[in-house]
Formats: structure tokens, C-alpha cells, sequence
């Protein structure tokens, strides 16, 4: 429960998620929400809990996670940004530190997210990409993907795209954007949505991926969808490509 005497901040977080178990704090693991609770608790000499935006999986990047905390201490915004940089390990930083003025919340009041996927297509492996982006040895087609892409858009049921287990009240979301592009050496698959299930986007890219070799046709995705059956849509995409790029707040 929040006192009405402490202070809301809001922090941004880029993070290398390597060796990391997954943002949440999880008993006799390496995780980002303890790493920066425990900088926390340093500075503020309390127990501090952090909210963030959203859970990422153990491997997956971030570029611009967001999570707010609450405290009774004293320090300016700027004292947090340099403190916890000075406190936490080099695959983890804040790249900004704000006050909330008004009533903010890093999970409820997202507007949507955007995350990206990085795929490697050169025959040879990258010694300084290897923790970063899926190396598919095989060439993909990037006009079949994209074909493929565009039956993603809009509300759909991504029953398909996720766990058979998980415990959720809708699997429907709704995607604001799906678009692949090729970078160089890279395929990159961006997505931007309110909200995703879990593994949804590492299970879109795998089914893309099978496209992308001929495996699957870029016509099979609207029956993928509406089987609603996990079995039907491609293997899950491992986790070293995922990045959370953006969370937007809207005004």
C-alpha cells in the first residue's frame, strides 16, 4: 500500500538479458527486478518494490522497459539515475529517471508496446551477436513473410501463439502493427500491440520463420488462427532475438 508522504518515480531500462532469469524476481536467480531492488534498498535504506511495465522471459533484451517505485527518500531523480548506475553490473542501466506528478502506473496505464525480433541469415555465426538474435542458417524469403505477416493485423485470437496452459481471461488481442524488414544480414520482425500473451511473439516468429523457407504457405495463417490450437502454428522462436523496444503512455 502506497503512504501518502512518499514519491512515485518513474524509471527508464535497457537491459542485456543474457544472464538474466527474466525481469521478475524469482528466489535463487539472477533477475533485473531484484538486481534494481536491491540498488534501491541501498539509496533509500527501505525495502523499495518496483512495477514495471511488463514481464520479460529469461534471455530476452530490452530497450526501453519502464517501472515505477515509491519511496520516502530524499533524492532528486537525477541522484537515482547516476546512484543506480553506479550500484548495478554493466548488462543492466537506467537511461532516465523522472518524478510522477500525477497519478502514474508502469503496468495499468500502458497504451501499447512495441517489441522487436532479430533474426541472422548469413550461413556463418556472429561471435558478437551469438547472445542477441536467432542465427538461422537457412535463407527466408522476405516477401513470403511479409505475406504472411499481413494476416496478423487487427483483433485476432492468438489461442494458436500461446501456451495451452496459460491462465488468462481473453486470448484475443489486438495488433496495432506487424511489419518485416530486412537489415543488412538481419530480418527483423517489429510488433506493437496493448498487450501480449506470453510467448505470442516468439510464436509468430517461429510460424514466420517456416514461411520464410518454404515450409509454410503465407495463405495457412488465418487457419493457424483460427484453430485455436497450439499444435497447428509453428516451433517458438528462441528467446536471445526478443527485445522490448518502446512502451508508450499515451499523453
Amino acid at each position: 500500500m502506497r503512504n501518502d508522504k512518499d514519491r512515485r518515480l518513474v524509471l527508464w531500462i535497457e537491459y542485456d538479458g543474457t544472464e538474466f532469469h527474466g525481469w521478475q524476481i524469482q528466489p535463487g536467480q539472477r533477475t533485473v527486478q531484484s538486481e534494481i531492488e536491491a540498488a534501491l534498498a541501498r539509496m533509500c535504506g527501505e525495502n523499495v518494490r518496483t512495477i514495471a511495465s511488463g514481464r520479460t522471459d529469461a534471455g530476452v533484451h530490452a530497450l526501453g522497459q519502464v517501472a515505477h517505485f515509491d519511496t520516502s527518500a530524499d533524492l532528486k531523480p537525477k541522484k537515482f539515475l547516476l546512484g543506480l548506475n553506479s550500484l548495478l553490473e554493466k548488462d543492466v542501466s537506467i537511461f532516465d529517471c523522472r518524478e510522477a506528478n500525477e497519478p502514474f502506473h508502469a503496468q495499468f496505464d500502458v497504451v501499447r508496446k512495441t517489441y522487436r525480433y532479430r533474426i541472422l541469415t548469413r550461413k556463418g555465426s556472429s561471435a558478437l551477436r551469438r547472445s542477441h538474435v536467432w542465427h538461422h542458417r537457412r535463407r527466408l524469403d522476405l516477401e513470403r513473410m511479409q505475406a504472411a505477416a499481413a494476416h496478423f493485423a487487427g483483433e485476432r485470437d492468438f489461442a494458436s501463439f500461446c501456451p495451452e496452459s496459460i491462465e488468462v481471461s481473453s486470448t484475443v488481442r489486438k495488433l496495432d502493427r506487424l511489419e518485416v524488414s530486412e537489415t543488412g544480414d538481419e530480418i527483423w520482425v517489429e510488433v506493437t500491440a496493448e498487450g501480449f500473451l506470453r510467448f505470442m511473439v516468439r510464436n509468430i516468429v517461429g510460424t514466420l520463420a517456416e514461411v520464410g523457407r518454404g515450409a509454410r504457405s503465407p495463405d495457412s495463417i488465418p487457419a493457424i488462427l483460427e484453430a485455436h490450437d497450439r499444435n497447428r502454428a509453428g516451433m517458438r522462436a528462441p528467446a536471445q532475438g526478443l527485445y522490448l523496444v518502446e512502451v508508450d503512455y499515451g499523453d
